[in-house]
């Protein structure tokens, strides 16, 4: 047939009367966007195009499919039939989906979507008590070469004071300026400058006004003035540089040029195996029978101070268990007393650095562990395996660089024999005398450890390793494709919430709460096929 081109004809348009197949994963997207209720109309400025619903499905379907690149998901969109059938056949282009991505109305909708999931887990009982946290680093979209340590730039702008004194120094000697360098600040550098510049005026008109002098002094005073003018003004320049890199990087020690808020990190991916530190965030995740209930994305490197900013996190949210598992990298006495004391309801199932090999053989042999010494808690002293005597001397106490604070005893040991003679083993091999300092709290908190009553802690591998590794290779997700924490906050949250779909898609639960319609139309389907027939 040959079709007939006739642009003036009215034509009418059909929706593609498709429904996926049982158990996708596009269902559990469709049921959780539409129990957000979504429902804030846009009052000022232009009416939106797009519903913020039909978008969301989108991301969440391609995100499923590992898909990232806004491009690649418009194309999604128009030749999947799948994501036509989510959004209605509508097309969204790629800035409608980046500008969607980073916009403060997913924030909303993130935290809502996974506080919803969690109750939903919790009725279908899916879940338990148990809260499974561990972290993993994940590139950020920033060159690996970017990099401002924040000690060298303490140590380059401490230079540059050294640079700018010797410079005045000089100057006064060839330049007539009263520069005073009696308690020199670097921030005073524009009073100096000034200086300069006004001299350089006065030697101006000096040089016009003998003109005809050969040699002229004024010029050779004038060409000095102009080099501590171009120097003394890179000092200045250098001082403001140095000043906003500090800021930038605030308690860090790191961060990128082209992504300020991403630290560097060492990351298990090394192909170089140099130990090379890329730019990165530490992302941390609690799950549950592999479903991610809460996530957070943090700056700091170390996995230990992250836990407590985390457990508010997830404690404000309330989707934090009654059991807290975590492995030996978040066992600390900072961590230990605030689960202690802020969250009595829960229990902590976490190792510490060195229990394992406490159990050891080589551990329980070593006599210079004070563990193993013999302890008289009526008059506090210790006796070392060798007969010498440790008693109690006074208290003492360390604050960490972030501010929290251990408390010691301290014991020295008997200079003197029964005989008040010198005690060889009681000394040093630099003729100090001998003493050690134990942390009672610590020593509480690792007595208190046990775990052969509870096999909880023994599903923390594959329960939440197993998430990391589909996060990684089945998604593709080891490097964001935006730059800022707070978009990449969001970003992260849709890929998770994707993964969990996904996991719930491959449970036989019913998460859509009736029957698909898909059987509906199969149901009838054959009743009509069986009246042909007859």
């Amino acid at each position: 047939m040959q079709s007939n081109y006739n642009i003036n004809q009215l034509s009418l348009t059909m929706a593609t009367d498709y429904q996926p197949e049982e158990n996708h994963p596009a269902y559990y997207i469709h049921q959780l966007v539409e129990n957000l209720a979504i429902s804030k109309p846009k009052i000022m400025g232009r009416s939106r195009e797009y519903d913020q619903r039909m978008l969301l499905k989108l991301v969440l379907l391609a995100y499923s499919y590992g898909i990232v690149s806004c491009r690649k998901i418009e194309r999604f969109a128009r030749e999947n039939i799948v994501a036509m059938w989510l959004t209605q056949e509508q097309r969204p282009t790629y800035r409608t989906i980046a500008r969607f991505i980073v916009s403060k109305e997913l924030t909303e909708m993130i935290q809502a979507s996974f506080k919803d999931f969690h109750d939903y887990l919790q009725k279908a009982g899916l879940i338990d008590e148990a809260s499974f946290i561990d972290g993993t680093k994940i590139l950020a979209n920033a060159n690996k070469y970017s990099f401002v340590w924040k000690k060298r730039t303490i140590k380059y702008s401490d230079l540059n004071v050294v640079k700018a004194r010797k410079l005045i120094n000089e100057m006064r000697e060839e330049v007539k300026v009263d520069a005073n360098l009696d308690d020199f600040q670097i921030d005073e550098l524009d009073t100096t400058i000034a200086l300069l510049e006004q001299r350089i005026e006065e030697l101006n008109k000096q040089i016009e006004e003998t003109a005809r002098v050969s040699p002229n002094p004024a010029k050779q005073e004038r060409r000095h003035a102009k080099k501590y003018l171009r120097a003394l003004d890179h000092c200045r320049q250098k001082n403001i540089e140095y000043k906003a890199q500090v800021a930038t990087a605030g308690k860090r020690n790191s961060y990128s040029k082209t992504d300020h808020d991403a630290t560097f990190m060492r990351l298990k991916e090394d192909p170089m195996r140099n130990g090379q530190t890329k730019p990165a965030y530490n992302l941390q995740i609690m799950t549950n029978s592999q479903f991610v209930l809460g996530y957070d994305l943090l700056q700091n490197p170390t996995d230990t101070r992250t836990l407590i900013p985390f457990l508010k996190h997830l404690d404000q949210n309330g989707v934090l268990g009654k059991e807290i598992v975590a492995d030996a990298g978040y066992g600390s006495e900072r961590n230990y007393r605030y689960i202690e004391d802020k969250l009595p309801d829960c229990t902590a199932l976490i190792p510490y650095s060195t229990m394992l090999r406490e159990n050891s053989r080589k551990w329980k042999s070593d006599d210079r562990k004070v563990m193993h010494w013999e302890y008289h808690a009526k008059d506090d002293y210790y006796i070392n395996p060798v007969g010498v005597r440790f008693n109690f001397k006074r208290y003492a106490y360390s604050n960490d660089t972030d501010g929290f604070h251990r408390d010691f005893k301290v014991y020295q040991a008997e200079k003197y024999d029964e005989n008040h003679q010198i005690n060889p083993k009681a000394l040093t091999p630099h003729g100090n005398t001998k003493y050690i300092m134990v942390n009672p709290q610590w020593e509480y908190f690792k007595a208190r450890k046990s775990f052969s009553s509870s096999n909880t802690y023994s599903r923390r591998k594959y329960d939440v390793e197993t998430v990391f590794g589909n996060l990684k290779a089945y998604l593709g997700c080891t490097r964001f494709t935006v730059r800022g924490l707070k978009k990449v906050k969001k970003q992260i949250g849709i890929v998770l919430m994707a993964l969990n779909m996904k996991k719930l898609a491959g449970r036989p639960s019913n998460f859509l709460g009736k029957k698909s319609k898909r059987k509906i139309h199969s149901k009838i389907f054959s009743i009509s096929e069986w009246i042909f027939l007859i």
